[in-house]
């Protein structure tokens, strides 16, 4: 008793036997697709991706605080928006305009490069950055956390968003270590005397 295959089922068989032979490829053989599949050399101090990044954020910090220009448009895309600490939103042209009038003359800016995520012609560096600078003629130090957007163009990076967060410094330590919360985080809307009354 022959054993008799349709073209369908031989067809079906086939495509099967195919995808399970893709599926057991190790995922360094597909790396040739653009995709990374090694996340840990982003966060590493040793990564060269991230030793580029921190010459950029580098350029960029001396740039601000030189009031050069032409080093603020070096970096900056023309399509660039900022959206500083305080919700102002800025474009490049902007920044330069203020890099060059110059009215702040005590604003220095240091920025950290922590983590950088490749994303083909995207990438994305997060860090930490201290601005001193002055607010109503009050002089203000300001240390926070950045998210950066650069685009790769013509072999080089420039930035085309870049978010900033103040860290508050909490003066009450010793306040919420006392603290018996049972939640993980605090909704201010809802303590528990709200919810013994309901």
């Amino acid at each position: 008793m022959g054993v008799h295959v349709s073209y369908f089922e031989f067809s079906c068989l086939l495509l099967c036997s195919s995808s399970l032979l893709l599926r057991r490829q190790r995922p360094e053989s597909r790396s040739g697709s653009g995709l990374n599949f090694c996340p840990q050399s982003a966060t590493t101090s040793q990564s060269p991706e991230l030793r580029e990044f921190q010459r950029i954020e580098d350029s960029w910090a001396d740039s601000i605080n030189q009031r050069d220009q032409y080093g603020l448009e070096l970096v900056l895309s023309p399509l660039f928006v900022d959206v500083s600490a305080n919700g102002d939103i800025t474009t490049r042209n902007q920044q330069v305009a203020m890099a060059i009038t110059g009215d702040d003359k005590t604003i220095h800016l240091e920025q950290r490069v922590v983590t950088v995520r490749m994303l083909g012609d995207i990438a994305i560096a997060n860090g930490t950055y201290s601005l001193r600078h002055k607010v109503n003629s009050a002089q203000i130090d300001e240390k926070g956390v950045f998210t950066h957007v650069f685009e790769r163009v013509r072999g080089g990076w420039l930035c085309i968003n870049s978010q900033r967060t103040v860290l508050r410094e909490d003066s009450n330590v010793k306040q919420k270590k006392q603290s018996n919360s049972e939640l993980p985080f605090h909704i201010p809307l809802f303590s528990k005397s709200d919810k013994s009354t309901q």
